[in-house]
């Protein structure tokens, strides 16, 4: 909304409009905002959550201090979505296709995760909303998201080719500016196939399209949004499965979202596309604000879901967070390093799918149902080995930080 306004001051000659024009500014504010909102509101939404008697019910399963949060305030996934949106909806192109795909799939994840808190704290069912239903809404985003970034004729990608490349019949080249000059020894097409980055390979591009041959490239999108919508699902429940422990979702997240903001940045700046040899993307720049709000949320709800934590995230925040780092990623087409930058999310949720193969597995083989970890998901393990709770947390986000450079650092190594 800001935008607009300084746009028009910047138009009528106004002293220092012209400063929304930049990215870094409004990502920066965005940031900044952010920031405000979750730790100034975020104060005064826990004492509404504590005044209303919402909180959390514990079940005792064992573990050192668990008891002790029994009636923290839940639902804090409120205090995140807030700090994300308002910022966006302040610093952003509101008319921006991916913008417009972040808010979508935000509100929509939120609203689930609203519900399934809803039935668990005010209708005392433990289970919340049920499984099938969660699944649905879920499917539900992935399936817009997909239809959005494959369908749209906004969303197009410019990639880098040698100067004899060959075009084909739907191909043209395009020169991009301030890049490219007569002297340059490459070129570069605009393509609205659904390409993307494959990690540690040379010429990284991968077009879904393949997997179903040239000939039917326009049926490509049978193959995208199944991927889109299996992506989602795995990705926010990844998030939901690590919540777990005071301040461990939320740091992951921040992290990861550092990360994301710098894969938007580069993938989004002409100059910087051509000097890593990534697709560019443009109009991509806008998410690097969106992003921006979304670590400040992190941080920001990070400053009272710390140990001991406040106010717990719920389902409120914790789907949402795993669904916003899905659909950015694939918004920018860097959906097959989520492996990789996700690491986290990822093996808390290997290892409950571990535990409870193999628990039935050997209860069918032996008549006994047998384990591999002492707990899952993982940082419960660690829990019942006797690492102190804070002491867990530091540590995933330590191999967090060390994921989200491996992945930042595939751009160059091939």
């Amino acid at each position: 909304m800001l935008y607009y306004l300084f746009n028009y001051l910047d138009s009528i000659e106004f002293p220092g409009a012209g400063v929304f024009n930049y990215i870094s500014f409004r990502a920066g504010m965005a940031l900044i905002t952010s920031l405000i909102v979750s730790i100034v509101f975020g104060k005064r939404i826990i004492n509404l959550l504590r005044k209303q008697q919402i909180g959390e019910t514990v079940r005792d399963l064992g573990l050192a201090g668990q008891l002790e949060k029994s009636g923290t305030p839940t639902m804090g996934g409120i205090i995140i979505l807030s700090s994300i949106l308002i910022p966006t909806l302040l610093f952003a192109k509101l008319h921006n296709i991916y913008v417009i795909t972040m808010i979508l799939a935000t509100v929509w994840l939120g609203i689930i995760g609203f519900l399934d808190d809803y039935i668990k704290v005010f209708k005392k069912n433990k289970e919340g909303l049920a499984g099938k239903s969660k699944v649905v809404g879920q499917i539900g985003v992935g399936l817009i998201v997909g239809c959005i970034l494959y369908f749209s004729d906004d969303v197009t990608v410019h990639k880098r080719v040698d100067a004899d490349y060959k075009l084909k019949a739907d191909e043209t080249f395009v020169t991009l500016e301030h890049v490219q000059d007569e002297s340059d020894s490459h070129k570069w097409i605009q393509t609205d196939d659904m390409t993307t980055t494959i990690p540690f390979i040379k010429g990284n591009e991968f077009n879904y399209n393949w997997l179903i041959g040239d000939s039917n490239k326009s049926y490509g999108w049978l193959v995208f949004i199944p991927i889109v919508i299996f992506i989602v699902i795995a990705v926010s429940n990844g998030a939901n499965m690590t919540d777990g422990l005071d301040g461990l979702a939320t740091g992951t997240s921040a992290i990861i979202g550092l990360a994301l903001a710098v894969l938007a940045y580069v993938s989004s700046h002409a100059k910087f596309a051509d000097y890593l040899n990534v697709m560019y993307i443009p109009h991509a720049e806008e998410l690097v604000i969106f992003i921006a709000a979304f670590v400040g949320a992190c941080i920001g709800f990070l400053w009272y879901n710390s140990f001991p934590a406040q106010v717990f995230m719920g389902d409120t925040g914790s789907l949402a967070l795993g669904g916003i780092i899905a659909v950015f990623a694939i918004s920018i087409r860097k959906e097959l390093l989520i492996p990789v930058l996700c690491g986290v999310f990822l093996i808390e949720n290997l290892s409950v799918i571990m535990q409870v193969g193999y628990f039935k597995f050997t209860k069918r083989r032996f008549g006994e149902g047998r384990r591999i970890f002492l707990m899952a998901p993982l940082h419960h393990h660690f829990q019942k080995k006797g690492l102190h709770e804070a002491k867990i947390v530091s540590r995933f986000w330590i191999v967090g930080i060390l994921l989200a450079v491996v992945t930042i650092v595939t751009l160059k190594l091939r």
